[in-house]
């Protein structure tokens, strides 16, 4: 029985779960930004924030256990760098996901994965705004 099991199996075996789940966040960390499936990103996302708050204690410690999370040297030194500190102040949440609709090929759906400080997707709205600006000085 799977008492209290939250993992995803996604049909692969326990080390290519692993190795896509280290794939994708070190991606994460790296690009900033990753395009991936719902489900493969519902499972990142918790581990990039089980490494983020890791990483925010500092200390050698934190350092190795996230480089043997990672599969990156580049990954761990921008996560201490670039990543933790804009994550200062902040209590957890710190990835958002933003949903696209479904793939063309397998309807599976897709969304990209991406840090909060990151700027969100253009709004609709904004440009929608500016339009009647436009026809007013046309007249």
């Amino acid at each position: 029985m799977r008492h209290q099991r939250v993992q995803k199996k996604f049909g692969r075996s326990m080390e290519h779960r692993k190795a896509l789940m280290k794939s994708l966040v070190t991606n994460l960390i790296l690009a900033e930004s990753i395009q991936t499936t719902l489900p493969k990103a519902k499972q990142a996302r918790k581990d990039a924030e089980r490494i983020v708050t890791v990483a925010r204690k500092g200390g050698l410690a934190a350092r190795r256990l996230a480089a043997s999370r990672l599969q990156q040297p580049k990954a761990v030194q921008k996560l201490f760098d670039k990543i933790v500190p804009q994550m200062e102040g902040r209590n957890g949440g710190y990835t958002r996901i933003l949903k696209l609709g479904t793939r063309k090929g397998d309807a599976a759906e897709m969304c990209i994965l991406q840090w909060v400080t990151a700027p969100e997707a253009a709004a609709p709205a904004e440009p929608a705004a500016e339009a009647p600006k436009a026809e007013e000085a046309a007249k």
